[in-house]
């Protein structure tokens, strides 16, 4: 049978977009269709707006800790309307940077929303299109709880298009989204209140990072109710008001409320079944390790699959799948070492094992080293800023199985030392390491029982 095009991908995020051109560069004849925005939720509506955002918000902290530096005070006012139109413009700079990107590489943008007709059919704008392979990467988007006056509350796509910064905001959800909005808008000098169903936040984190972020973000002033869920929103007086329930039943008056509960595969709407590709819990396609569906010939990455939800890895999984089948070099990707990071101030950052799985997994044969201590930065203000780091390791060798850190740089640090430990380094290689002072890196190869 003639196809169209070797490949169709759908959905023209960091997975789509990277799988589309690599697939071009075998020679393949490629077509991506796309019903918004070139990028993906990381470049419209996550990382690059939101890292704008922490940078903006960092001007803010740095101001405040500007006196004890030397220098005068003076009057400062902070255009949330002109800031935000900036960082548009610059999102609009990488939507036409990505289109030209895919026209030097010779693959067709398609726009609109694409279903399946059957295995080999995609069906976009009453248009039809065959393909050999067919690629889905359509990503997640943010779920909300099902509770009374829900339809009051936003989710982070909406942040990013708030007409002004609200004095009071609630915030339903401690992981790394609801965290990191959190300490944004608090420097900007929001009430933030967050809700949380554990007692501390990020969960999934190492315990001491958990616990050094929460404790960071609450000397900023930023409240937790923690053990508990929201039961309900009400507006009343141009103002919503939250009810908490669990351990803390409150009621929080706020401006705008804030879901961040967590994200759902965006499948929903792409008749899978016509292909014959099976979905699994909320509707995340099931893969293999080659990023195979179901259906031989259609493959998944992404969010919209049962892995892991992060931009890097949706970009690797994209790649490999592309070089196992177009260009015959099978490739797995490691789930194992991958870092993450949280962009709060205080910043967190994490690769490897937790101290709780490495136990789980090796027992009683696990060590931490773990230190906490001000930095440099803070110790010419009155703030008692306080950062982290921990590695967790194992046996006699003290192989290193995870690194984890609370404080400025964090995700530099941590990117650097995936690394290394990625490549089996030992806490003797770090012993002996001769380090660059006075830096916060420095830090991790002085560490002591």
């Amino acid at each position: 049978m003639t196809f169209n095009y070797d490949l169709f991908v759908i959905g023209a995020g960091p997975g789509g977009l990277a799988a589309a051109k690599k697939a071009a560069s075998y020679g393949a004849r490629v077509a991506i269709a796309e019903k918004e925005a070139i990028g993906g939720t990381c470049v419209n509506r996550g990382c690059v707006p939101k890292k704008l955002i922490v940078q903006a918000a960092d001007l803010a902290l740095q101001n405040q800790m500007a006196l004890s530096y030397g220098w005068s005070d003076c009057e400062t006012y902070f255009d949330w309307t002109k800031f935000l139109n900036s960082v548009h413009q610059h999102i609009e700079t990488i939507h036409h940077s990505y289109f030209e990107q895919l026209q030097k590489a010779g693959v067709e943008l398609i726009r609109g929303d694409g279903t399946l007709r059957d295995a080999h059919t995609v069906e976009i704008n009453q248009s039809e299109y065959t393909a050999d392979k067919i690629l889905i990467a359509v990503g997640g988007y943010p779920i909300k709880p099902n509770i009374p006056g829900i339809e009051y509350a936003i989710t982070s796509r909406e942040m990013f298009h708030l007409p002004y910064l609200p004095q009071r905001l609630a915030i339903i959800g401690g992981g790394y989204i609801g965290v990191e909005f959190a300490s944004m808008m608090n420097a900007f000098g929001c009430e933030v209140t967050v809700i949380d169903q554990d007692e501390t936040i990020l969960s999934g984190f190492d315990d001491d990072i958990r616990i050094g972020v929460q404790e960071g973000l609450s000397k900023r002033r930023i409240r937790f109710i923690g053990n508990s869920t929201a039961k309900q929103i009400k507006y009343s007086e141009e103002r919503l008001l939250l009810t908490t329930t669990g351990d803390s039943r409150k009621t929080i008056a706020a401006d705008t409320i804030l879901v961040a509960t967590g994200r759902a595969p965006n499948t929903k709407n792409l008749r899978l079944e016509n292909a014959g590709v099976e979905v699994g819990e909320k509707g995340a396609i099931q893969v293999d390790e080659y990023s195979r569906t179901t259906a031989e010939n259609i493959f998944a990455v992404g969010d919209c699959t049962n892995r892991l939800q992060l931009t890097p890895v949706a970009r690797a999984e994209g790649i490999a799948f592309v070089n196992t089948v177009f260009g015959k070099k099978p490739q797995k990707v490691d789930y194992e070492q991958v870092p993450s990071a949280v962009f709060a101030r205080p910043e967190a950052a994490s690769v490897g094992m937790t101290e709780a799985k490495a136990r789980e997994k090796f027992g009683a044969s696990v060590k931490c080293y773990c230190d906490r201590f001000q930095p440099l930065l803070s110790q010419l203000t009155d703030k008692n800023e306080q950062a982290t780091i921990k590695i967790v390791v194992e046996g006699e060798s003290e192989r290193v199985l995870g690194a984890h850190m609370v404080g400025e740089h964090a995700a530099d640090i941590i990117q650097s030392l995936a690394v290394a430990i990625r490549k089996g380094i030992t806490k003797q290689d770090l012993d002996e390491t001769i380090g660059i002072h006075p830096t916060t890196a420095e830090e991790f190869l002085l560490m002591s029982p």
